[in-house]
């Protein structure tokens, strides 16, 4: 990866050459598009950060594409229920997609990998140098690739931007997208909540001279029998407390 590095940082990091890494991009774009059957292309990414990026890529360019773990024998055994045999392969690192990129030398695979300062490139044939271990680098580079190969087959301009955002590609937690869509859902529900209930405030007869005038009659029945419970009361009692008093 020598040629591909630009300098070296004083903290030891080695920063790449992009004009390296736009023109490797643009000859990967040429060799994707000159496979006639977009199908028997096939992109690979055992990455988390790369799944995401892959199935887009897969999506807007007709590739094929395995996210996850890869299955020994994919490329090799023809009784495996998923075998499939590629004309190019895509893997988004060398290191952690070592198992396809060994089977492609097996069967003479081409193969196009994005590969890092430290990334090996033994079996690798064409190397993209860049940044693979960054979710934003690596939804950048699958993005780059796709605009430039759909601009090659004439899908679309190259005087018009592509529809489709960068953020398309990029890696999503599960746990933050399923916040976002809680929120997104709670949301409506808090704002039509006034209109399920009273809209125009509460209707006439919960309040005024409704609400009030039977109020009224019932518990000022209650008081006066509050009031003669307690003249009742208060003769019984004298009564008996002068019963009590003849009888001594």
């Amino acid at each position: 990866m020598a040629p591909y590095i630009w300098k070296r940082r004083a903290d030891g990091l080695y920063i790449i050459n992009l004009a390296k890494t736009w023109e490797k991009l643009m000859l990967a774009a040429r060799v994707v598009v000159a496979i006639e059957n977009p199908a028997d292309v096939i992109v690979i990414s055992a990455r988390p950060y790369g799944q995401r990026a892959v199935l887009k890529f897969g999506q807007y360019t007709g590739a094929n594409y395995l996210a996850g773990r890869h299955t020994p024998g994919t490329f090799t055994n023809q009784i495996e229920k998923a075998f499939q045999e590629p004309r190019l392969l895509i893997i988004t690192d060398p290191r952690t997609d070592s198992q396809p990129l060994r089977e492609s030398s097996y069967v003479n695979i081409p193969t196009v990998a994005f590969c890092d300062t430290d990334s090996p490139l033994k079996f690798v044939d064409i190397a993209v140098p860049a940044n693979n271990k960054g979710k934003q680098s690596i939804g950048l580079l699958y993005w780059l690739l796709a605009r430039e190969v759909l601009r090659l087959r004439a899908v679309i301009s190259r005087t018009e931007p592509w529809p489709i955002m960068v953020d398309m590609f990029f890696y999503r937690d599960p746990e933050e997208a399923e916040k976002e869509a809680e929120g997104e859902e709670g949301k409506p529900a808090i704002e039509a909540a006034p209109e399920a209930g009273f809209p125009g405030g509460y209707p006439a007869e919960v309040g005024g001279a409704d609400w009030q005038a039977p109020a009224t009659g019932e518990w000022g029945a209650e008081t006066g029998a509050a009031q003669n419970w307690g003249a009742a009361e208060g003769a019984g009692w004298d009564a008996a407390a002068t019963t009590y008093t003849t009888a001594q």
